[in-house]
């Protein structure tokens, strides 16, 4: 994918995305120290911005590094979609800025990046099991942060055998998330998808399809800690259980394969993405 229609706003003005405008020392770089989110576009304004916000402030004080000014960010947002048009995806990276070559960080001003471009989200997802797992004890377990290559590497094999999205379990054997969604278990009816403490990002989508699912009468919850072994994708690829995840771009999407083998869907995954693209334009900022 290129850069065609993508819009960029670096420490403090618009710039043209194809520019170099990060030092070859900075944190976020050289080590992968920062954090960021991403946004769904909606009516030309950034979807549950606050929600985002607050997440990504608790990205950065997470990892050491101070709350993000919000009103820069807001700003910054703001001046990114006026200035363009199809977008459907908006990203917001903060790192530690200019630090060492090793982990160490030194005193000084974060670097600030607000991207946005075009997104085509798919309808239905095809997913793989993987071999690696997610930590669910590590230092920046629940944290959106910029050190992303464990996800790349997972959903670069995923890609590698035709599908979209790799799922992982964490190193209790838990069903944990997808590399860059959430996952939802439909079965016995109801919707499940996994605790907080088994590693998972909060994703937003995810916290909204909760909130939205359970005012709509919708028998959708979080699981009990154990409740959802990574085994229950045994029960997808036998059809007594079907699967949808979800994400700030992708909202809400079934999952149609696993390890290459056609799946069924769910009615009440179904019901789901229904409702959520009813409510999403009615409220641009849950």
């Amino acid at each position: 994918m290129g850069i065609e229609g993508t819009v960029a706003w670096v420490n403090g003005r618009l710039r043209d995305p194809a520019e170099p405008v990060l030092s070859a020392l900075d944190h976020g770089l050289t080590v992968g120290d920062g954090v960021f989110e991403t946004c769904g576009v909606v009516q030309g304004r950034a979807f549950a911005l606050t929600r985002h916000l607050r997440r990504l402030q608790h990205s950065a004080l997470g990892i050491g590094l101070p709350a993000p000014d919000e009103a820069l960010l807001r700003d910054a947002v703001a001046q990114v979609l006026a200035a363009g048009t199809g977008l459907g995806r908006l990203r917001i990276t903060v790192t530690a800025g200019l630090g060492p070559l090793g982990s160490g960080r030194i005193p000084g001003e974060p670097t600030v990046i607000v991207l946005a471009g075009p997104a085509n989200p798919p309808d239905v997802v095809r997913v793989v099991r993987v071999p690696w797992v997610r930590n669910e004890r590590s230092a920046v377990a629940g944290l959106k942060t910029t050190s992303y290559v464990e996800n790349a590497v997972a959903l670069a094999h995923a890609q590698s055998q035709g599908a979209d999205e790799a799922l992982l379990a964490n190193t209790v054997g838990e069903l944990c998330e997808g590399t860059g969604t959430n996952v939802f278990v439909e079965r016995d009816g109801e919707v499940l998808t996994p605790p907080l403490s088994s590693g998972c990002l909060g994703g937003i989508t995810r916290e909204l399809v909760l909130e939205w699912g359970a005012q709509a009468g919708l028998p959708v919850r979080e699981a009990l800690p154990g409740e959802l072994p990574y085994t229950v994708l045994d029960d997808v690829a036998a059809g007594r259980a079907q699967l949808g995840l979800t994400g700030s771009v992708r909202t809400v999407a079934p999952v149609v394969a696993l390890d290459g083998a056609a799946v069924t869907t769910g009615p009440l995954v179904a019901e789901l993405r229904a409702l959520y693209a009813a409510r999403e334009p009615q409220d641009v900022d849950p």
